[in-house]
């Protein structure tokens, strides 16, 4: 049988820290918490595919049907200064397969910790130009399978992330782009050997590491902030599911995804605010008639998310007491 571990937004913001979750105080916007201000809240996110690439061909699987990730992220953010945010997150992520007889998985996945520094903010033109510097780390919480692919709920790796990101906004428009990269550490399975390009005889999988590219257009608003995003994701390293073979946990897995995400503050309680998103996975990208960008080792995913955070100063701010944020 083939399987697929279902690699979007939840799966990224805490195994590769690529945000699967919309847009809310994240470590890959450009949303900023003021000083000693926090926002606190949870997302819940629905993952779904049917048709995935073994390789480069793409196929379905009848022994599976359609695979569903489904989660909820609970997060915290919190100013130490106006740009100098730290970010905290777990999600509980349960899985199931519409056909045969894998039994899904369910519980507490991986712990993930961000510090997001924005050091540089200058003039350019009529708008103004700001740098952001991320780090990052997760670690699993719980003792759970890895090599259940595509019904585990995580791939059991310790991450580090880095990532720079520029912004640009002028009025009420913004462009936002950034690359991540994340080293992943080796994982222990529970079985006593394993078949990659060749036979393992060892219960240690060496994890490759990951390279993640983000890029969106949107609009910023006193209330409102939308955007139109394009996410990639690419393994370096890794190799392609073997015929008729269940997917592993260091595979080569790389995809492209477009997605459309909001955060709207309720004007009446700005304490408030309620963020969604839709994502789905491209069968590549076409420039000049040529399709690059092929995924390899993923589902077609459609991913769907929805929100809602608090916000609140845990000490008085003397020069800002907006619950707004700052951008």
């Amino acid at each position: 049988m083939k399987f697929f571990q279902p690699i979007k937004k939840l799966v990224l913001i805490t195994l590769v820290f690529q945000p699967f979750i919309s847009s809310a105080q994240t470590d890959n916007d450009a949303i900023m918490m003021n000083k000693f201000q926090s926002c606190t809240g949870a997302t819940y996110m629905h993952s779904q595919w049917t048709n995935y690439w073994e390789g480069t061909l793409k196929r379905n699987n009848a022994n599976i049907g359609t695979v569903t990730t489904q989660s909820v992220m609970a997060m915290s953010n919190y100013g130490i200064t106006d740009n100098l945010n730290v970010m905290v997150g777990l999600p509980y992520v349960w899985t199931h397969a519409s056909a045969g007889t894998l039994h899904g998985m369910k519980g507490f996945q991986d712990i993930s910790l961000f510090v997001k520094w924005k050091p540089i903010t200058i003039p350019v033109g009529n708008g103004k130009f700001s740098v952001f510097a991320i780090g990052g780390f997760s670690t699993p919480t719980t003792n759970y399978i890895a090599a259940y692919l595509p019904l585990s709920i995580g791939l059991h790796s310790t991450n580090l992330l880095g990532r720079l990101m520029a912004y640009y906004k002028n009025g009420m428009f913004f462009l936002r782009a950034s690359a991540t990269y994340v080293w992943r550490s080796n994982i222990t399975i529970d079985q006593p050997s394993y078949y990659t390009t060749e036979l393992i005889n060892s219960n240690k999988v060496q994890m490759p590491n990951m390279m993640t590219y983000n890029g969106s257009v949107g609009i910023y608003r006193k209330y409102l902030i939308a955007e139109l995003m394009l996410d990639n994701m690419t393994t370096l390293g890794g190799f392609d599911m073997r015929r008729n073979d269940m997917p592993f946990p260091s595979n080569k897995m790389n995809s492209t995804s477009l997605g459309v995400h909001a955060k709207y503050t309720l004007p009446f309680y700005t304490h408030v605010s309620i963020v969604a998103g839709a994502d789905q996975v491209l069968g590549g990208v076409k420039v000049f008639g040529k399709n690059i960008l092929m995924p390899r080792n993923v589902g077609q995913s459609t991913t769907l998310s929805l929100g809602a955070f608090y916000a609140f100063y845990v000490k008085h701010n003397s020069k800002n007491s907006s619950l707004l944020n700052n951008q």
